[in-house]
């Protein structure tokens, strides 16, 4: 089954998010592209970001971070 673009725009918002450190968060501002904004709500609702313009990863949304960013570093280096 193919990503779906709702899915890859996550995956774009949570490779946005520095791992090195907890204490980064992202805001996705009111002038971002509408299907930024619509992911960060998703991922909000889904539980992986504490606020639905951003804010920081939970628990739950550091280790999909981690997938999808180590993901991405696999598909580049081939």
């Amino acid at each position: 089954m193919p990503y779906s673009p709702d899915i890859v725009e996550e995956l774009n918002i949570l490779a946005r998010f520095n791992l090195d450190t907890t204490q980064a968060g992202i805001k996705v501002h009111a002038n971002a592209a509408p299907e930024a904004i619509s992911a960060t709500q998703r991922l909000f609702d889904k539980g992986l970001i504490s606020q639905s313009d951003g804010g920081y990863l939970t628990h739950r949304g550091i280790e999909a971070a981690e997938h999808a960013q180590n993901l991405m570093g696999i598909m580049k280096s081939g």
